[in-house]
């Protein structure tokens, strides 16, 4: 028996579109953190990076369950004395929506140099268009 490690030349990567009007964004972050780990492909190997290119668009109609938009924080911090700043998730939702679907993907993936490089094939988009059309993306509803 040999154990089968894929070559960087077997790694074929195709590109997902993701419609997320309407969609929860916790069950909608664990599908694209999935796919962005290639955990669904035969060749999975947990040392590379096997994965495929996922496009995010209606990331403004995304839904959250609960009073998550009220309760739920985000939080920076400039670095100096007394620069803590934070966003709750509604706030989040109607100035940058793209950057709720990035974090919550973000925090499924690994935390290693590898979901570093993963999590740059996430291209999300607040409204329904998209520059991505030349790569033919297979469109997946949940």
């Amino acid at each position: 028996m040999k154990t089968f490690v894929p070559k960087f030349k077997d790694i074929a990567r195709d590109w997902y579109l993701f419609d997320a009007d309407g969609e929860i964004l916790g069950r909608l972050a664990s599908k694209i953190a999935l796919i962005l780990m290639g955990k669904e492909k035969p060749i999975y190997t947990s040392f590379l990076d096997c994965g495929d290119f996922v496009v995010v668009v209606n990331a403004k109609k995304i839904r959250l369950t609960g009073n998550k938009l009220s309760d739920k924080f985000y939080y920076r911090h400039s670095g100096y004395p007394g620069g803590l700043k934070q966003m709750s998730a509604g706030e989040m939702l109607q100035k940058h929506p793209e950057r709720l679907i990035h974090f919550a993907v973000k925090g499924m993936l690994p935390k290693n140099k590898l979901a570093r490089k993963m999590i740059l094939k996430l291209k999300v988009y607040a409204g329904p268009e998209h520059p991505h059309q030349a790569q033919l993306p297979k469109t997946i509803t949940l």
